[in-house]
């Protein structure tokens, strides 16, 4: 693949490559291994808070799969596998929410619904999958925040009609460019109107907040056709943007053409950085708000209930679906995990045979020196950066006293706003949030990164 090249860079993106990692979740699945005694759910959650817990749905179903995508999906669902699928996630929702007890108030304070591409499923299916979330979990779908991810295939008018009634506050829809031939050079056949049509629908559904995701550093993309997608989702207006960096990765459609993270040159992180910078400044001149190097919000949007971009910091997730991931406060834990297309369904098929939902079966514990490392990535990866009394009250120490060696790093590299500790708050600067892609992987802890460097990818 061609790179856009450009003359010029800073010393900070020359001497460390920018695009390392994308860092949504820590650790990441890759370090997870099968459990030691599968432990049972009753045990795990007994002592939990259980008051303020988010839910998340997975359904790993797409019509299409993009070239980039690395996600836990897989391509159509023949012979009624999205019945099978819910009628597994209904028994994996019951088994939970047994294993959650009565002891103390179950409460749901946020809800979401993701992917794959959750509106794959029909109304009726959708009917279902919240029925499942409320009935069998419940998850009051309509007094929480409940977020749910599109595609501008799949956002028909039936289905946008099922989530709004059913509380959907916030509806995410994968654009990625609104530029054919850089969707085609993405491997994400669509076309410019088709994805018009499905913005128009979102917005006659008046759910409160439409988020857009664009991607840059795509072959072939220059500032300008860039300017032109961001411009052309500015025209509707989104509460919120969030922009990607391109990444390609092994096993994935673009991996394939023959190009992977590991080849990846200076001259494409110069365009990525380049075009991020310019998106930034684009959004910021339109009366955006950056939230994380990914995460823009309209200033006069707003504010959504419920945690920003990169995990809440309170431990208590449940996830539902063969992709999806749970958190207590100190294990992390899931199903297996896959990319390649033949492995990714035959886990979906075992998620869709399987009886007894009662045990945790992958995972990895999160715990000392985890659970700070955890918290100090997903809090200074934010723009607003890490309260430091929060940290002291939950761990009884300072960022400073346990990662030393961590800050004065990206201290020297300038990442750090120097200026944010009069305040009480350990911010990243500009040039910081900027290599939030290098940053994160730098704040791994070394049992971590043995974890995922030994995992065999599948």
């Amino acid at each position: 693949m061609s790179r856009t090249t450009s003359a010029s860079t800073t010393p900070a993106a020359s001497a460390v490559r920018p695009y390392q990692s994308y860092v949504y979740a820590y650790p990441h699945k890759t370090a997870y291994r099968p459990l030691a005694g599968r432990p049972g759910l009753r045990e795990l959650w007994a002592g939990e808070r259980k008051d303020a817990l988010s839910l998340y749905l997975h359904i790993p179903f797409c019509e299409v799969r993009c070239g980039f995508c690395n996600l836990f999906t897989r391509i159509g669902a023949p012979d009624e596998l999205t019945t099978r699928y819910l009628d597994a996630l209904e028994r994996q929702a019951l088994a939970v929410r047994d294993a959650l007890g009565d002891e103390e108030p179950v409460r749901f304070a946020a809800a979401a619904f993701g992917g794959g591409t959750p509106t794959f499923l029909t109304a009726a299916e959708l009917e279902r999958l919240c029925d499942i979330a409320e009935k069998r979990m419940g998850a009051d779908l309509r007094s929480v925040p409940l977020s749910v991810e599109t595609s501008p295939s799949t956002a028909t008018a039936d289905r946008l009609a099922v989530l709004a009634d059913r509380g959907t506050t916030r509806i995410s829809i994968g654009v990625q460019s609104f530029v054919e031939s850089e969707a085609r050079a993405a491997v994400r056949p669509q076309r410019r109107a088709e994805v018009e049509s499905a913005l128009g629908r979102i917005r006659e559904t008046a759910i409160p907040v439409l988020n857009i995701d664009l991607i840059y550093g795509i072959d072939g993309q220059t500032e300008e056709s860039w300017r032109a997608s961001l411009d052309a989702a500015l025209a509707w207006r989104p509460e919120e943007l969030y922009l990607y960096p391109l990444y390609v990765r092994p096993l994935t459609g673009l991996g394939r053409l023959g190009t992977d993270e590991g080849a990846a040159d200076a001259a494409w992180d110069e365009q990525r950085l380049r075009l991020y910078r310019a998106g930034r400044d684009h959004l910021l001149a339109h009366g955006y708000e950056q939230v994380s190097m990914r995460m823009f919000r309209r200033a006069d949007a707003p504010r959504a209930e419920g945690p920003d971009d990169y995990a809440c910091q309170t431990d208590g997730m449940i996830g539902l679906g063969c992709g999806a991931r749970s958190y207590t406060t100190a294990l992390h834990y899931s199903f297996d995990y896959a990319v390649e297309m033949r492995e990714v369904r035959a886990i979906i098929d075992g998620y869709t045979a399987t009886e007894d939902f009662s045990r945790a079966e992958v995972g990895r514990y999160v715990d000392g020196d985890e659970a700070r490392r955890r918290h100090l990535l997903q809090s200074v990866l934010q723009a607003e950066g890490l309260a430091l009394a929060e940290y002291e009250e939950r761990f009884g120490t300072s960022p400073g006293a346990d990662f030393p060696e961590e800050l004065a790093v990206f201290e020297a590299r300038g990442w750090l706003d120097t200026s944010a500790g009069a305040s009480g708050l350990l911010r990243l600067s500009p040039e910081g949030l900027a290599h939030s892609d290098a940053l994160g992987p730098e704040l791994f802890s070394p049992a971590v990164r043995a974890a995922m460097a030994a995992y065999e990818l599948k």
